[in-house]
């Protein structure tokens, strides 16, 4: 790997870079707190050679939500299922806005 491969990486949201310690650390949660979202399937940590659990940005950000859902008093287990929903509704939406623009430049010109 060459330097230039190890500085693209830096904009990589998909890039395991963070141990579970540096990763508890920067959510102000514990590690059992990251064990749990990764039990409930919320987050899959990639592992390094070693076993040990690597997080990237994007996982670290759907952490924070759902630490943010049981700071507010939801359970663990209804925050993931609620972080789940709120992302397929976004997918949805997303992919129902294509349709709309797809189906917008198809249509013929209206005629006055």
């Amino acid at each position: 790997m060459t330097a230039d491969d190890s500085y693209g990486r830096l904009d990589d949201d998909d890039y395991p870079a963070y141990t579970m310690g540096r990763a508890a650390e920067m959510l102000g949660t514990t590690q059992g707190f990251l064990r749990a979202i990764g039990e409930a399937r919320l987050i899959t940590p990639l592992r390094s050679e070693g076993g040990h659990r690597r997080y990237s940005r994007y996982q670290l950000r759907i952490a924070a939500r759902a630490r943010e859902l049981v700071d507010q008093g939801t359970p663990i287990e209804a925050a993931c299922r609620i972080i789940v929903l709120e992302d397929q509704l976004e997918e949805a939406q997303r992919i129902n806005a294509e349709y709309r623009r797809a189906a917008a430049s198809a249509a013929p010109p209206e005629s006055a």
